[in-house]
């Protein structure tokens, strides 16, 4: 029952980021020429993972992504079969996210101003795919690093950790949006696909790929590095309280030897 609480808190914490992180970029539109639309988007996707982070990180650790979840699967903070769990339930939830603010738009009748239901692409690096995957891994790679940091048992962020996350969702799309449209989270970019292609156009679901490759090798390499970086800290650590020890024990084997 425990493990299907956070399965649930995963779906409710993907579908709210995907309604309002694409739900604002369809509103408002992403044309890095004209600023406003292009920052509401990037904060839009930020405040979602700051307002989860404080209603569903204590049930599930609000990951909603599962380039995060596979993260945390390779720091050893979760076993597998509860990383497919988290992973099925953040799929679904992009689904119906992407799904529930297509509805509206349609009932209302509303123009996209995406074309796409806020769906990734390459069109800002010419169609390169290759440009793609460069620019997805760095930006999965700096927003799952900065996750790793905050959440480390080692760190003592308190209360700021969603804050801080929430902000560097923000910074990565800032640069993000002009060039794919920031996916980092291949849940994020599956859902409004599938809605995509439902709707007549298959062209997002065509480079997909894409955005499900690059951040989960970007989170690999992010989980590999901050491991790596935390254990050299981890060892000065122990060698610190190694010393403070023997420094501890020589003091008491010299005033043990003057009262003598």
């Amino acid at each position: 029952m425990k493990s299907f609480k956070k399965y649930i808190a995963e779906f409710i914490g993907t579908a709210v980021l995907v309604t309002f992180g694409c739900g604002t970029a369809m509103l408002v539109g992403c044309d890095a020429r004209r600023g406003t639309g292009y920052l509401l988007t990037a904060l839009a996707f930020g405040l979602s993972i700051v307002a989860m982070a404080y209603c569903i990180g204590n049930i599930s650790g609000c990951h909603i992504n599962p380039a995060v979840s596979l993260a945390v699967l390779i720091s050893g903070g979760m076993r597998i079969k509860e990383f497919i769990g988290y992973v099925v339930a953040q799929l679904a939830g992009g689904f119906v996210g992407s799904g529930v603010i297509a509805l509206v738009f349609k009932l209302a009748k509303l123009r996209d101003k995406t074309g796409g239901f806020g769906t990734n692409g390459l069109a800002g690096v010419n169609g390169s795919v290759f440009a793609g995957l460069i620019v997805e891994c760095i930006l999965t790679f700096v927003f799952v690093l900065t996750i790793l940091g905050v959440t480390s048992a080692k760190a003592k962020h308190g209360s700021f950790g969603g804050l801080i996350i929430g902000s560097t969702l923000t910074f990565v799309h800032i640069l993000g949006i002009g060039l794919t449209g920031t996916s980092v989270n291949p849940a994020r970019s599956i859902g409004p696909a599938l809605i995509a292609a439902f709707s007549g156009n298959t062209e997002p679901l065509g480079a997909v790929w894409v955005f499900i490759v690059a951040p989960l090798i970007g989170a690999a390499l992010a989980a590999i590095c901050y491991k790596f970086l935390e254990s050299g800290k981890a060892a000065k650590k122990r060698k610190v309280n190694k010393e403070e020890k023997a420094d501890t024990q020589e003091a008491k084997e010299e005033k043990t030897v003057k009262e003598d």
